[in-house]
């Protein structure tokens, strides 16, 4: 990740007081549907449009003197979220990576949580209501999880969007980690790379 340099999470902790963490989380969930009766969609990917019009996860900045991370990004998730976070937590289990860049000296710690649809759903049905909703928070958007006929429409052309910081190579890897895309397709995916 340009510019970013990866960290364990003990490390991260340690860097000291001149450094601002911020947690965000993906969210994803089984998605049995069909786009257009013959597509499988396989699994729902949120993410969401910032006040500044990248693309980015739910989250943010988090005071460790408050608590965990989790506890500083979960309270990020209700505000950005609304209520129907509170119907799930995002714990340590849930944490995949930390990436620190030298300026601003900031650690972007990242989680994925597992939800069932309906959850998911209630997060995307509530998050309108939410307190930085039309503020921090533009909008949620799920991840097209698959390729049109053509090799450019679905997960291609999401990918050509402005991503907030590391987010475009978080979503990638988690992508391909947690399996979420039919076997073989990541290898086949033609992905350019941000200058």
């Amino acid at each position: 990740m340009a510019g970013m340099r990866r960290l364990e999470l003990s490390e991260a902790l340690h860097l000291g007081p001149g450094w601002r963490h911020a947690c965000h989380a993906l969210l994803y969930a089984p998605n049995p549907g069909l786009l257009f009766g013959r597509i499988p969609l396989r699994y729902a990917v949120l993410m969401q449009m910032r006040f500044d019009g990248r693309l980015g996860f739910p989250g943010g900045f988090v005071d460790l003197r408050d608590g965990s991370l989790e506890d500083g990004l979960n309270r990020e998730l209700g505000e950005e979220l609304g209520e129907a976070a509170g119907a799930f937590r995002v714990e340590r289990a849930d944490y995949r990576s930390s990436h620190a860049g030298s300026r601003p000296r900031v650690v972007a710690h990242f989680y994925t949580k597992l939800l069932t649809l309906e959850q998911l759903t209630a997060v995307e049905m509530g998050a309108p209501r939410a307190r930085d909703h039309g503020l921090e928070v533009l909008g949620l958007v799920r991840v097209p999880l698959y390729t049109l006929r053509d090799g450019v429409g679905g997960l291609p052309a999401f990918l050509e969007n402005t991503f907030i910081g590391n987010a475009r190579e978080q979503l990638l890897e988690a992508i391909q980690n947690l399996g979420l895309l039919e076997p073989g397709s990541f290898a086949r995916l033609k992905i350019s790379t941000p200058p």
